[in-house]
């Protein structure tokens, strides 16, 4: 008997998932050999009728996991030198497992820590206010994202994000992720995932290079042929050479020394639009009030997203998490950022968001294509006077925020921020377009969101690091069209957005560079 798929199945918040499997066997009458939940969803329109809408499919017959294999260089093709992968991100990480499958063995570069230690390192951070620029919530194995949510829903609509969500479990992310129709991982859970991806690329005679930071590339004839790498621990310094066949520039957005190298070297790069504005931060307990209603205690912690044309400016939320923390981002000294992140488990008290303005490059003020950088970089060193100069974060009650007064005490609700808070009049580290745009947008989206706009919700100060400020060019085959051999990928480069869609582009990449090689 084939494969049968049921969709639109609706459950009740008081009915079992194990029902599902009885409607299956009812459809078949007989035992099903072959169960699984393809989707799921919540329709919480109606908040006196919650249901949960699934995609199940099911078979009389026992079904073989189709099983994918990948052509592999041959001998003679293989690179005379090495495939240097820049970057543990999601795009550099997917990037190297996908080089392994076709016979390809990387060299994976991290200018930050292995999980374990990069986290002690932001610890320290959040408690002595001692930042390490190159072990922080934005670089160290596993990228920004690590500390993060974990969220794994995106805009795009690649036919390889399926294989990322299968690629995670294999590596340790909760199945669920496959069926969920809004999957996340969890910071927590994350770090775990990212460390078995660098034992399985060792294992298979990969290499991962930590405390490693790219500093040059030398080229000849429109061709990378070198590039130099900094090697710097808390003891120890050191600098090499490595003859490189390509170089995947898996970098991230906050890579902003590595931009200006590149562009210096004549690696084609150009501004890109991106959104400024803070972290709002509001009970979780009344997101999902509003959200659900008096059901919101049996069912997950309620997320939001929204957006606001009220103004001239578009504002909207970004990278919420719920029950989550608003994260000491910062990667530059004298600079501060903000960032949000939550647990598996979404058990905090607090729920946060960015809320963010769009800025153009009608916002910059010059023509260069790092103008965004110095936009970013102004704001987060306005965010750190503000904060007190010791990466204690300004805040504002949205309340106040509205009144353009500083605030002088908490309400309800209480800052997550771990390394300390000070109030201060956010107008000092916000530019005057995003200032209004975020209060005309606050008061729109209280209208849809009941309670977004509570006077004691608060407002910390600056998110920035929403996207890259900057897309590193590149042609069909995933080359620069600069400087052949070297390949911009993920987010960094501005190819991307979110795990899943960076994960999509490293595979992309890595499929790029064999091709390259193949056709030889």
């Amino acid at each position: 008997m084939s494969l049968r798929t049921l969709s639109d199945v609706k459950l009740s918040l008081d009915q079992s998932e194990s029902t599902l499997l009885s409607i299956a066997e009812k459809k078949l009458g007989r035992k099903a050999a072959y169960f699984a939940i393809k989707k799921k969803s919540l329709d919480a329109r109606d908040k006196n009728n919650i249901k949960y809408i699934y995609t199940i499919e099911f078979s009389a017959v026992p079904q073989a996991q189709p099983q994918t294999t990948y052509e592999k260089l041959s001998k003679e093709k293989m690179p005379k030198s090495n495939v240097l992968v820049v970057g543990s991100g999601p795009a550099g990480l997917f990037c190297a497992l996908r080089l392994l499958e076709h016979g390809i063995t990387p060299i994976v570069v991290e200018r930050g820590a292995p999980v374990e230690e990069r986290e002690k390192d932001i610890q320290t951070f959040c408690t002595h206010h001692v930042l390490d620029e190159n072990s922080n919530i934005q670089f160290g194995e596993g990228g920004a994202g690590t500390f993060s949510d974990g969220k794994l829903n995106t805009q795009t609509h690649s036919p390889l994000n399926r294989e990322v969500l299968q690629t995670f479990v294999k590596f340790g992310a909760p199945q669920e992720i496959l069926w969920l129709s809004k999957p996340h991982i969890g910071s927590d859970n994350l770090k775990k995932v990212v460390k078995n991806m660098r034992e399985y690329i060792l294992q298979q005679g990969g290499k991962v290079l930590f405390h490693t930071r790219l500093t040059d590339i030398q080229t000849a004839d429109g061709q990378v042929t070198e590039v130099t790498l900094q090697t710097k621990t808390k003891t120890q310094e050191s600098m090499e050479k490595m003859p490189v066949s390509a170089v995947v520039l898996a970098i991230g957005h906050s890579a902003r020394d590595t931009f200006e190298m590149l562009l210096g070297k004549g690696v084609p790069m150009r501004q890109k639009d991106f959104a400024v504005g803070t972290r709002i931060e509001h009970l979780q307990s009344k997101i999902g009030l509003a959200q659900y209603g008096k059901a919101y205690t049996q069912l997950p912690p309620a997320d939001y997203k929204l957006v606001s044309h009220a103004s001239e400016r578009a504002a909207f939320t970004f990278c919420m998490c719920p029950g989550g923390y608003v994260m000491p981002s910062a990667s530059e000294e004298y600079g501060l950022v903000t960032n949000g992140m939550s647990n598996y488990a979404r058990d905090g008290l607090n729920a946060n968001s960015a809320l963010i303005a769009q800025v153009t490059r009608a916002d910059f003020d010059s023509d260069s294509p790092l103008a965004g950088v110095e936009f970013q970089r102004k704001l987060e060193r306005a965010a750190y006077v503000a904060g007190g100069g010791n990466y204690t974060a300004p805040v504002q009650l949205v309340g106040d925020f509205l009144q353009d007064k500083e605030s002088g005490g908490f309400g309800e609700v209480l800052p997550t921020y771990a390394a300390g808070t000070t109030f201060a009049d956010l107008r000092v580290v916000l530019p005057a377009p995003v200032t209004q745009a975020l209060k005309i947008a606050i008061l729109d989206m209280d209208r849809k969101l009941k309670g977004f706009a509570a006077s004691d919700a608060i407002l910390t100060a600056v998110e920035t690091r929403t996207s890259s400020p900057v897309r590193i060019e590149r042609d069909e085959n995933c080359q620069s069209i600069g400087v052949k051999g070297i390949y911009p990928c993920g987010e960094g480069a501005g190819y991307a957005g979110g795990i899943t869609s960076s994960a999509a582009d490293g595979i992309r990449v890595a499929t790029a560079v064999y091709k390259t090689f193949a056709q030889g």
